[in-house]
Parts: structure tokens; sequence; C-alpha cells
């Protein structure tokens, strides 16, 4: 599922989502494991889901740091992030 602004959209197999840039945003991941192709320009957010995957795994998914490693990736967390995301 990707959150675009208000709204929900369901991402099939083979999907294309084009998210432009100051566009609020975000993902959910499914109960079927998937892969996905991310294409960041600039390339500002490569190593972002890294840093944050290696926090959350140690452990540290606090809003705080999930904030800081946000801001030096170059993006701004804005809502809380829901419970049954990490």
């Amino acid at each position: 599922m990707i959150y675009l602004e208000e709204r929900q959209v369901r991402c099939p197999t083979g999907s294309f989502v084009f998210i432009p840039a100051c566009i609020r945003h975000g993902f959910q991941v499914g109960d079927v494991p998937s892969r996905k192709l991310n294409l960041y320009i600039p390339s500002a957010m490569v190593g972002y889901f890294d840093t944050l995957g290696a926090s959350i795994a140690s452990g540290a998914s606090d809003p705080a740091t999930l904030g800081h490693i946000a801001l030096r990736y170059g993006t701004e967390v804005t809502c809380p992030v829901p419970e049954d995301y990490i």
C-alpha cells in the first residue's frame, strides 16, 4: 500500500508509482514478501532505508531517532509512524 497525501493506493505486482518531490507519502509492507525498485533523482535518499532498517533492527525505533535519520537524508517525518509499521 502506498499513501499519497490523503489517498491510499494498492500496488499489485508490476505496479509503477511516481511520487513527485514534496508530496507527503509513505508505504506499508504487506503480509506477502515482495520486492520493489526505487529510483531517486537526485540521490539524496540513497542509504536512507539501509540506515533506517539497521536502526530498527537494533531496537532504536523511537520517533526522535527516526526523525534524526530522516533529516540526515533530507526528508521529514510529518506524522506518527503507525504501530503496525515496525
